[in-house]
């Protein structure tokens, strides 16, 4: 009798073993990798899992470990703000029309999570804001005219070595001293102040808004002549690139030009950013391009809603603003 106690003693203690290590292993594995709409609903499961989603470090991880594209925040001069959810149930913002900042903005540009928005009134202030958390930050003002359209890249690159959430927003300006030209104006979170480069790109263009992404600390812009932008801000070296005038974008850590013609997507990956730099007659490929035949039954369906995307995207550099968000807990 008194080892079938024990037996059963030992058993339950077993299963609580196991259960805790289960527990443990939810906690710490899996909850980094979750979307910050589904961390909010799972702080109501018990009391350890909301101090734990509650801390700052917890944060910092998740922003290390979720990657998934949220969705898109979508603006218009006859609509507010508004954010399109590709997950409803998993994905979403408490405020999406941004009322939360102290005026009236305009989305310019995003990056992991973060938005970089400028104010409709007075001096046409930059912020940063997280749209989860709804924490922002007004930055002070540039030493430049940056104009009434700027050209804008914010970049936030989240590291589990960098606890601190540090980021940099870069403007393309046209430049005051000289004709044709534009110059480079740097926003460092960890200083707290601007800085005009010493770098002038006398490429005669004019450089698209909106049009800005960044990759591996090179900042991109598409330009009106037809070619691409580039500076390295390592360097503090500009450079064009010649060949491709799609919509850029970003595909395993690398630039990508896209562009859709009936029914067949060229897809330009860039491979060497440094190719102007060749040598004459050098065989270093600048570029990679795939092309992707969309077939006629699917023109009904899927073709014409990615067609229908690449229609906003485009009248995106004058009238709507869209934005891929990827929604993280911390800023």
């Amino acid at each position: 009798m008194d080892r079938g106690k024990r037996s059963n003693s030992v058993i339950a203690n077993r299963n609580n073993k196991i259960y805790m290590d289960l527990k443990d292993i939810i906690r710490e594995h899996t909850l980094p990798f979750l979307p910050a709409k589904s961390l909010f609903r799972f702080k109501t499961v018990c009391r350890d899992w909301k101090l734990q989603i509650s801390t700052p470090f917890f944060a910092h991880n998740q922003s290390n470990s979720f990657h998934d594209v949220s969705g898109l925040f979508c603006q218009s001069s006859s609509n507010p703000t508004s954010f399109i959810s590709l997950a409803p149930n998993s994905y979403g913002v408490p405020d999406p029309s941004l009322q939360f900042l102290p005026e009236p903005v305009d989305i310019k540009t995003s990056s992991n999570g973060l938005l970089c928005c400028q104010g409709h009134t007075g001096d046409k202030a930059y912020y940063i804001c997280n749209p989860v958390t709804k924490q922002w930050k007004k930055l002070p003002k540039p030493n430049a005219n940056h104009g009434p359209d700027p050209c804008l890249v914010l970049m936030f690159e989240p590291s589990l070595l960098n606890f601190v959430a540090e980021y940099k927003l870069v403007c393309a300006f046209p430049s005051a001293d000289f004709e044709n030209t534009c110059e480079f104006e740097i926003y460092s979170s960890a200083e707290g102040s601007w800085r005009i480069s010493g770098e002038i790109y006398f490429g005669a263009t004019k450089l698209i808004p909106n049009s800005g992404v960044h990759v591996d600390g090179i900042v991109y812009w598409l330009s009106e002549s037809s070619g691409i932008v580039a500076f390295d801000l390592t360097m503090e070296r500009s450079q064009r690139l010649y060949g491709h005038n799609g919509c850029l974008g970003v595909m395993n850590g690398k630039l990508t030009s896209t562009s859709a013609y009936n029914q067949s997507l060229t897809v330009s990956v860039l491979s060497n950013p440094y190719t102007n730099t060749m040598a004459m007659n050098s065989r270093v490929k600048a570029w990679d391009t795939n092309l992707v035949s969309i077939s006629t039954t699917a023109r009904s369906s899927a073709d014409l809603h990615f067609q229908t995307f690449m229609d906003f995207h485009v009248m995106d550099l004058c009238h709507t603003a869209w934005e891929l968000c990827s929604l993280r807990a911390g800023m």
